[in-house]
């Protein structure tokens, strides 16, 4: 087991641990979480002997390895494959012995060794590792100094998976994968078969890879049994007093619950009743668990445009002549929230920038609504802010006519307070970066957003606030991350950029979940055994719409829109009557016929609600039908 005992350190100046103690038990997988500067990777480098502790003690079992993503990722003329191989430095060394062992009793002992470590497979584990993190056989025989430092970072990752150290020790891994690395990666902690203590912010991963947490908070650490939503519900019962926030996720459930109910037994077959059942099951408290709340993010509403607010016709995209992506003919509403699935290098970037206007269509057409605007947040843009300048001095520029007060009150809103917004951006963390980067996305009440990659360098808590920002923005969400959470908490769509083209995926995070572990070589999660033979009970899915059925469902889908925007504005008139009508005052006034008036006026309404939503159900039956042939 690994050991922390009373440990106190302090680095700068700062205390980041004051007589903390946690034990991790031998085979367990664990997450350690903590907010964004506590001490989490401080931690890992005191774990390793790299710092000093000043008391306490940190005991690692006699003979444990211990192994970590290196830090300088590979970049020597040895190939992909040699490379991970090379990690097993045990295997390389035996390997080398018996070339020149002469003497019967030690090769006999080599030999023994090499088998009970299968040595024998290691190639094909090798081959398999980097094929789950995105080497195909190809790739693995080329030189890493061919490829990026974020790939070469992949390649460090494959060689201590490889390597199997007794203690892993992995500090946010899915920063550098794409959302077909980090299911694999998934996968195959949650079968390591040693010790490891992987720090992240990944909701999804925490959930489904680990068997405990490691908690950081008040320079404390405490370790809890369980996935992290079961980390999370403990502390929360814990904390629940300082739970403010709740209150408006309770009010957004019953909200969502009293849709459900009146639905439930009428709408078995409408995909957005049932879309929203599955909403409330997966809805997860808006707050961390934390003694201090994040600030919020806020995506100012725009006003309505009429639909189509987008069309591709037939459009092409690429650099340098050549075409990435060919034949795109798609449309984009006001109301869609769309999640880009696809591996690195397939074009989600390139989608997400010849929809921004970042990029010229080489072929074909792309028709904008006149007075359209859209936010463009990418993570490549943190290394394009101006270093010596401060966030203020950003937000100055693209606000020139703003007085500071009402600036400074801008940036206080994004979590940017009074005691950074002067300082040179590079002094700045990730997450705060992040944060105005989203400001200046956000600045002009965007129609659409379009986020690459948003979730980097934010803490569980923070990306928790953005789901409910999201959530709350009423323009268009086109969303690329590596963060499962995020998509299946925000996203209604799913287009897969594949192959040069751009398409909606037919099934849910799951079944394309399913489908990269079948392509990448992992294992589905405990219980698909059982899924499976309830899928081959069941009857098989029938096959996803033509083109032809998609073109014709367009007018369809405008319609089911249209009536769902009418049923969120009587909700509102409704709530509204019936305030009213609960008013006190209404009736210490005595007028009768006022009230009478508000009476008739609340029924009315009522009536006019069903009957919008009688008539959403039918056109929602309509789509259903085209859809389905």
């Amino acid at each position: 087991m690994l050991a922390i005992r009373n440990i106190t350190f302090t680095m700068a100046g700062q205390p980041l641990f004051e007589q903390a103690s946690a034990v991790i038990p031998t085979g367990h997988k664990v997450g350690m979480v903590g907010r964004n500067g506590t001490g989490k990777t401080t931690l890992f480098r005191l774990i390793r002997g790299e710092l000093a502790l000043e008391e306490g003690e940190i005991e690692v079992p006699r003979n444990f390895t211990i192994g970590g993503v290196a830090q300088e990722a590979p970049a020597s003329d040895d190939s992909l494959i040699e490379t991970v191989l090379a990690a097993d430095t045990e295997r390389a060394a035996l390997l080398a012995e018996a070339e020149t062992a002469t003497e019967p009793n030690r090769i006999a002992e080599i030999q023994i060794r090499l088998a009970d470590i299968d040595a024998h497979s290691a190639e094909a584990r090798a081959g398999s590792i980097l094929a789950g993190l995105g080497f195909d056989a190809e790739a693995q025989q080329r030189p890493c100094h061919e490829f990026s430092g974020g790939w070469r970072m992949r390649v460090a990752l494959a060689a201590v998976l490889f390597a199997q150290p007794d203690l892993l020790l992995l500090d946010e891994p899915t920063n550098y994968l794409d959302l077909e690395g980090t299911v694999w990666l998934e996968s195959f902690i949650a079968r390591y078969p040693h010790t490891a203590l992987i720090i992240s912010h990944d909701r999804e991963l925490l959930n489904r890879a680990v068997t405990g947490i490691l908690h950081l908070s008040g320079r404390k650490l405490a370790y809890y049994t369980g996935s992290y939503d079961q980390f999370d519900s403990e502390r929360r019962m814990k904390l629940e007093h300082q739970q403010a926030m709740k209150r408006k996720q309770d009010a957004q459930r019953a909200h969502i619950q009293s849709f459900v109910d009146r639905f439930k037994a009428k709408a078995s077959k409408a995909r957005q009743a049932q879309s929203r059942v599955k909403m409330l099951e997966r809805m997860q408290p808006i707050a961390g668990i934390t003694e201090n709340a994040v600030a919020p993010f806020h995506f100012p509403p725009p006003e309505e445009l009429p639909p189509p607010l987008v069309t591709f016709e037939n459009a092409s995209a690429g650099y340098d002549g050549r075409a990435v992506l060919k034949n795109i003919t798609l449309r984009l509403d006001q109301d869609d929230r769309i999640a880009l699935l696809g591996a690195n290098g397939e074009g989600k970037s390139t989608f997400a920038k010849l929809l921004a206007g970042r990029l010229a269509p080489m072929d074909g057409k792309v028709t904008k609504s006149s007075k359209l605007r859209i936010g463009f947040f990418a993570q490549h843009q943190l290394d394009d802010l101006v270093e010596g300048e401060s966030a203020l001095q950003h937000l100055m520029r693209h606000r020139p006519g703003e007085g500071q007060a009402q600036l400074r009150a801008r940036l206080g809103a994004a979590g940017i307070g009074a005691d950074i917004v002067l300082n040179p951006v590079e002094k700045l963390s990730g997450g705060q970066k992040a944060r105005l980067l989203m400001t200046l996305a956000a600045l002009d009440a965007p129609h659409i957003i379009i986020l690459d990659e948003p979730t980097n360098h934010l803490d569980i808590e923070s990306r928790e606030a953005l789901v409910h920002a999201l959530n709350d923005y009423p323009g268009a969400v086109i969303l690329i991350s590596h963060d499962p959470h995020l998509v299946e908490t925000v996203a209604d769509q799913l287009w897969l950029v594949q192959g040069g083209r751009v398409a909606p995926f037919d099934g849910d995070m799951q079944d394309y979940k399913d489908l990269l572990l079948s392509q990448r070589g992992g294992r589905k999660e405990p219980g698909s055994a059982r899924k499976d033979k309830e899928q081959a009970a069941a009857p098989k899915r029938a096959p996803g719409p033509s083109k032809a059925q998609r073109n014709d469902a367009i007018p369809l889908r405008a319609k089911v829109r249209e009536h769902e925007k009418r049923i969120g504005r009587l909700e509102k008139d409704v709530a509204a009557a019936e305030a009213g009508l609960a008013d006190p005052k209404l009736y210490e006034a005595g007028d009768a016929a006022k009230i009478e008036r508000l009476g008739k006026s609340l029924a009315d309404l009522k009536a006019a609600l069903e009957r919008e939503e009688e008539l959403w159900l039918r056109a929602q039956e309509e789509l259903d039908t085209a859809l389905s042939g």
